[in-house]
């Protein structure tokens, strides 16, 4: 059995039309959305609305850790659109999930980042897209979890939860062969940027179920450049799958 693996798509179509090839199955751990790209900022829905020049700044507040400035910028550029600002985000952001949807091989796996809109989803789905959040899916013989989203963080993202709702969802899907996720577990090394050069959000109920069920593997994104791209936690291999966007290359799992 051999399936691939992909997260932080953000955008990356022509790629994404590629990631099953030689797979039985695709699974995807969200952040399907390019919303902000740091590195094209003529590229994704903010420089569709405001154009990449306002892009180019809105990026430097937020790498300056600037975010109430970012926040108070944002909402200036909101109140020059013409017509409701919320509606033309989430026609963009439809727009983009048309494309990505469209773009998906199947069978697909998936569940949700932290930059994604998940009440959008159903409406861009195809057969044999399976979207699972707090579930399990039989694959090839074994068992896979899927937990998504992300924790509350300073940058303010638009699928983050708190953390008991995130616990949740691990117990809920219990002891698995594979536990997939959006977000690593709470492991510093794991956690650390080192191109952004700071420590993103990690799951300390994730740490646990890990600690507690050994699955063979625990894959995540969200980090892009990490310091660590795969930490071993007793008997399992927690790993990061890699940031699609720039690579274009899932990660081979095999069995």
């Amino acid at each position: 059995m051999r399936v691939h693996v992909v997260s932080d798509v953000h955008g990356r179509i022509d790629a994404l039309r590629r990631a099953g090839d030689g797979a039985d199955a695709l699974i995807c751990l969200g952040d399907l959305l390019a919303f902000l790209d740091y590195a094209d900022p003529a590229r994704g829905i903010f420089a569709e609305l405001y154009g990449a020049d306002a892009a180019r700044e809105f990026i430097a507040l937020r790498t300056a850790q600037r975010f109430d400035e970012a926040r108070a910028m944002s909402a200036r550029l909101r109140a020059t659109l013409d017509g409701d600002p919320a509606a033309q985000l989430e026609a963009a952001a439809h727009r983009q999930y048309a494309e990505l949807f469209a773009a998906m091989p199947t069978p697909s796996y998936l569940t949700y980042g932290n930059v994604d809109i998940p009440p959008m989803w159903a409406a861009h789905l195809r057969p044999g897209q399976q979207v699972l959040d707090g579930e399990r899916a039989e694959i090839g013989g074994l068992t896979f979890g899927f937990v998504g989203g992300g924790l509350r963080s300073i940058y303010r993202t638009p699928n983050e939860i708190d953390d008991d709702t995130y616990a949740a969802k691990v117990e809920a899907v219990g002891a698995v062969d594979v536990l997939c996720a959006h977000i690593p577990p709470d492991v510093p090394d794991l956690l650390y940027d080192t191109v952004a050069r700071r420590m993103e959000r990690g799951s300390a109920a994730l740490l646990a179920a890990v600690h507690r069920t050994q699955p063979r593997y625990l894959l995540f994104g969200h980090v892009h450049q990490p310091l660590a791209t795969r930490a071993t936690i007793g008997g399992t291999q927690c790993v990061n799958v890699g940031h699609f966007r720039a690579s274009g290359t899932p990660h081979v799992l095999q069995w």
